[in-house]
């Protein structure tokens, strides 16, 4: 069974930065591609970002490409969002995801991952 587990959320004002970390349980977390989506009140969870599973490709979505990097650390088993020039319609509850069958044509798409956190909450006020 795999475990994901997000933390670093919180509260932040409008141009602040926060970094969401998430650990994997997974022992072969090192052969999966990861994701960040993130879901607001009252609309359908959306892609923000993946990382391949060695690291060396990213996608980010047009609203937070040049504010948002993900990275991940094998080491640790840990994939990090790091979130700057925060604005308020990035408040949202941001989870991260895991890809057991490898598809990185597939990775914007939710349905293609197996494995979710239970997400944290970002706030940005204005």
């Amino acid at each position: 069974q795999v475990q994901l587990v997000e933390s670093g959320g919180g509260l932040v004002q409008a141009g602040g930065s926060l970094r969401l970390s998430c650990a994997a349980s997974a022992r072969s977390f090192n052969n999966n591609h990861m994701g960040w989506f993130r879901q607001a009140p009252g609309k359908e969870r959306e892609f923000v970002a993946a990382i391949s599973w060695g690291g060396t490709t990213t996608d980010y979505a047009d609203s937070v490409k040049g504010r948002f990097t993900i990275s991940r650390d094998n080491a640790k088993n840990t994939v990090y969002l790091q979130m700057d020039t925060l604005k308020p319609d990035d408040t949202a509850v941001y989870y991260c995801a895991l890809m057991r069958i490898q598809n990185w044509a597939g990775t914007r798409t939710p349905a293609n991952y197996a494995y979710w956190g239970r997400g944290t909450q970002v706030t940005v006020s204005s």
